[in-house]
C-alpha cells in the first residue's frame, strides 16, 4: 500500500494502516447484519422501545458530532445536521414513540440531503451498550465474526466448472483477507485451468478491499493501481495495487464476465468497477446499488444507537471518480435471473471462435446451441407434434399433455422440447438429442440419436 498525506496531517505509515485497519474491519459487523441491530454478538434492542424528545435531542446531537467529525464531504455533513434539527424544531418527530420508528425516520432524513446508501442510524446490540469503546471491534466480537464467517465459508456460495470449461463462482461476500485469504486462494487454484471466469456478485452487498486485492492480482501479470480510498478526517489518500505474488498460477488472458443485480453494492461494486475500467472483463446483469463510501461502527452506548458513517469515498486510477449514486452500468444489461445464462452463452462463443481443435469446437457447438434454443425457444402445434409419436424400435415417443415424452425401454420418460423441426433436446440428458427424419412424401420415418461427440443411432419408426 502506499500513502499520499497532506503536509498538515504527518502521520506514519504503520499509524495509517493501524487506524484505517480498524475501520475497514469495523465494516465489516455492518456487512453481515443479521438484524436491525448491528453486530452479531448480544441481543439487539427490543422493537416498541420508546423514545422521548429528549432522547430524540439527544442522538440527534450525537448523530451530527459524528457527521461533523467523520463524515466524507464537510458540507454535506454540515446540511444534514441543519436538516434534522430544522425537523426537531418543526416537530416532525413529535409524533414518533418508539426509538426504531425514530432511528428510521432520522436514517431517511439524513438520506435526502447525502443520498447515501452507507449511511444509516441503527439499534446497537445490548452486549454494545456497556462499551467504553465501542467505535472498535472488541477481540471477543472479532472473534465471533471469524467464526460466524468461516460457519458460512466466508461467503463463497458455490464454485464449478461449467461445460466448456467455463469456471463459475458465486460470492455473496468479501470478507477480511487475513481471514478468508486461504479459502480465496485454494478457490482460484480450483479455477486456474478454466478458459473464461464467471463471478456471481448478484447477491454480494460488499465486503473488504484486501479481499478484492487478493483475487484481483490473479489476473494480471504486472502491478496495478486497482482504487483509491480518501480519509476525510487525517485527510490521507490510501492506495490498492495488485499483489507482487500470489499462490499459484495468474490468470492473466482468462475471459472474465462478472454477474450483478440491483443489489450488488459496495465492495462487490469496486470489484467491478475496477475490472470493467481496466477493460478485463465484461460486465452482465442489471445497475448496481451505488455505494462508493467505506464507512465505519460509531456507537452511542447511553442512547442504545449506533451509525454506518462513511469516513472517506473511492477515487478510480481510471476515472478519477467512483460509483457512488450511479451504480455501474453493465454492458450486457439484462435480468438478474437471466444474467448467469447470458454471460455463460458469451463466454462460450468467445471461446469457440478460439480454439482450432474439431472436438472442443463441437462441445462448444453443442452448448452454445442448447442455450440459444432456451433463450429463443421453438413451438409445435398438437397436430405437428402427433407426427412424431409412435415407436422407433426401443424407443417410443408419446404425447400427453401438449407435450412429446421419450422412452427407451423401460427406462424413465423425459419430457422433449422443440428445438427447431424435427429436432428437441431433453434437459435432464444435455448430452443427447432425438432428430426425427422424413421420407420424401414428408412423412416421419426414422428416429435418429445425436450425441456431443459426433456419434449417432438410429431406428426406423415401426409400421
Amino acid at each position: 500500500m502506499q500513502f499520499v498525506k497532506n503536509r498538515d496531517s504527518i502521520l506514519s505509515r504503520h499509524q495509517l494502516i493501524e487506524r484505517h485497519s480498524t475501520a475497514l474491519s469495523a465494516l465489516l459487523v455492518l456487512l453481515l447484519l443479521v438484524s436491525p441491530a448491528f453486530g452479531q454478538s448480544g441481543v439487539a434492542i427490543q422493537n416498541g422501545t420508546p423514545v422521548d424528545a429528549k432522547t430524540q435531542a439527544e442522538i440527534i446531537d450525537s448523530v451530527a458530532y459524528a457527521l461533523n467529525e467523520v463524515y466524507v464531504f464537510p458540507e454535506v455533513a454540515k446540511q444534514m445536521e441543519k436538516h434534522i434539527r430544522k425537523q426537531y424544531k418543526d416537530k416532525a418527530y413529535k409524533e414518533i414513540t418508539t426509538l426504531e420508528d425514530f432511528i428510521g425516520k432520522l436514517t431517511e432524513d439524513l438520506r435526502s440531503i447525502s443520498h447515501d446508501r452507507h449511511l444509516a442510524v441503527r439499534l446497537a446490540p445490548e452486549s454494545a451498550t456497556t462499551s467504553t469503546h465501542s467505535d472498535t471491534l472488541t477481540d471477543a466480537e472479532r472473534e465471533q465474526i471469524i467464526k460466524r464467517s468461516a460457519y458460512n465459508n466466508f461467503a463463497f456460495k458455490k464454485i464449478e466448472i461449467l461445460p466448456g470449461n467455463v469456471g463459475y463462482i458465486k460470492i455473496d461476500g468479501f470478507n477480511e483477507a487475513t481471514w478468508a485469504g486461504a479459502t480465496a486462494i485454494a478457490a482460484m487454484n480450483f479455477l486456474a485451468n478454466c478458459d473464461a471466469i464467471i463471478f456471481d456478485l448478484r447477491e454480494n452487498g460488499g465486503g473488504q478491499p484486501s479481499l478484492i486485492q487478493l483475487i484481483t492480482s490473479y489476473f494480471f501479470n504486472e502491478p496495478q493501481h486497482l482504487n483509491s480510498f480518501y480519509i476525510r478526517k487525517e485527510d490521507t489518500t490510501q492506495q490498492f495495487w495488485t499483489q507482487a505474488y500470489v499462490q499459484g498460477p495468474r490468470m492473466a488472458d482468462v475471459e472474465i464476465y462478472i454477474l450483478t443485480s440491483s443489489y450488488t453494492f459496495s465492495g462487490a461494486e469496486e470489484f467491478t468497477y475496477n475490472l470493467k475500467n481496466m477493460k478485463r472483463a465484461t460486465i452482465v446483469g442489471e445497475t448496481t446499488g451505488g455505494g462508493a463510501h467505506p464507512s465505519e461502527r460509531r456507537i452511542f452506548p447511553n442512547l442504545k444507537v449506533g451509525m454506518s458513517l462513511p469516513y472517506g469515498r473511492a477515487i478510480n486510477p481510471i476515472t478519477g471518480t467512483n460509483w457512488e449514486g450511479t451504480g455501474i452500468e453493465p454492458h450486457i444489461k439484462t435480468s438478474k435471473a437471466e444474467a448467469l445464462n447470458v454471460a455463460y452463452l458469451e463466454a462460450l462463443k468467445k471461446l469457440k471462435d478460439k480454439y482450432d481443435d474439431e472436438e472442443i469446437k463441437r462441445t462448444l457447438a453443442w452448448k452454445i446451441e442448447t442455450l440459444e434454443s432456451k433463450y429463443n425457444p421453438y413451438s409445435l402445434d398438437e397436430s405437428a407434434l402427433k407426427e412424431y409419436v409412435g415407436t422407433y424400435g426401443p424407443r417410443k415417443i408419446t404425447l400427453k399433455d401438449g407435450a412429446l415424452h421419450y422412452q427407451r425401454e423401460e427406462g424413465p420418460v423425459f419430457k422433449l422440447v422443440p428445438m427447431a423441426k424435427d429436432k428437441f433436446r431433453i434437459d435432464e440428458l444435455d448430452y443427447f438429442r432425438p432428430f426425427f427424419e422424413r421420407d420424401e412424401g414428408g412423412r416421419v420415418v426414422k428416429f435418429v440419436g445425436l450425441y456431443d461427440n459426433g456419434y449417432t443411432d438410429s431406428h426406423l419408426k415401426n409400421k
